[in-house]
């Protein structure tokens, strides 16, 4: 196991890596570095001046207890809505979205096509006009109206 650290959050939320000498590092971010292609490995955990103390490979790997502290770290900063279905599209420039995520419903504005990216065969990004990303894990499993209105893009 791969237990050169252990991490907890202190008393004020903020996320707390304790390395192998006993040294406590707080205010410790967790940052994944392929977020979109690969997000369940190598994330890096950096002070608060931004340096990496930590680079893990491979969350498995980790204690149980420094696993879930890892989990519940990056539940907090990530914000990555999956779309389920696509309710209704405006046409033109810009466009309205109103789509059922898995975080529930919602409406945003698209300012162009190129804010509509694929990621691998199946995946697509959709960034909006606030700067919000929105994912599609898989476009071809959407129903065929949903489906429709992504391929008009891609």
């Amino acid at each position: 196991m791969q237990n050169t650290f252990s991490l907890h959050f202190d008393g004020w939320g903020r996320l707390v890596l304790t390395d192998a000498d006993g040294q406590p590092h707080e205010g410790v971010t967790a940052v994944r570095a392929f977020p979109l292609s690969d997000r369940e490995r190598w994330i890096s955990l950096c002070d608060a001046a931004g340096r990496e103390l930590a680079c893990v490979d491979d969350p498995e790997q980790l204690s149980p207890e420094t696993r879930e502290v890892l989990n519940e770290a990056l539940a907090k900063i990530e914000f990555l809505p999956a779309i389920e279905s696509i309710r209704h599209v405006t046409t033109g420039e810009p466009s309205e979205w109103q789509v059922e995520t898995d975080r529930g419903p919602a409406t945003f504005i698209l300012k162009s096509d190129d804010d509509i990216r694929r990621l691998g065969e199946h995946r697509v990004l959709i960034v909006d006009s606030e700067g919000v990303r929105y994912l599609i894990p898989d476009h071809t499993a959407l129903d065929d109206a949903s489906r429709r209105a992504v391929d008009r893009y891609l």
